[in-house]
């Protein structure tokens, strides 16, 4: 079964590994261990094995033109989160954007998160 790029969602482990990607851009598995020991406890084979398979699925690409294989993220990060959010949108609220943000929006929600939501409705109603 061929699956298409975009249509392959990653696991939790897998984002964990594509924001930092998307953080420090192409890098080793050293250099994406180093950085993601600094907040979780994780081997260094566990986050080779990791990356292998995000390659498998393209999540990620990977030069091998030298001795330690570098890794970058497939796609964006805008890319991935939109992809994720159609996803969540139609199987978790039926569909509906406005019902997702409804949910999203609550007391914890601070003001300037309120005004740069203001500033992005107004944008699209123009």
């Amino acid at each position: 079964m061929v699956r298409e790029k975009s249509a392959v969602k990653p696991t939790e482990a897998e984002l964990t590994l594509l924001n930092i990607l998307w953080k420090i851009g192409p890098a080793t598995v050293r250099q994406v261990h180093e950085t993601v020991s600094a907040t979780q406890k994780t081997g260094y084979t566990t986050v080779l094995k990791i990356l292998q398979i995000m390659h498998e699925k393209s999540l990620v690409i990977r030069d091998e033109s030298n001795r330690a294989h570098v890794y970058a993220a497939a796609n964006s990060e805008t890319h991935t989160q939109s992809s994720l959010i159609k996803d969540l949108i139609s199987k978790a609220f039926g569909g509906s954007t406005s019902k997702l943000i409804m949910r999203a929006i609550d007391e914890s929600t601070s003001a300037e998160e309120i005004n740069d939501i203001r500033q992005l409705l107004n944008s699209l109603e123009k």
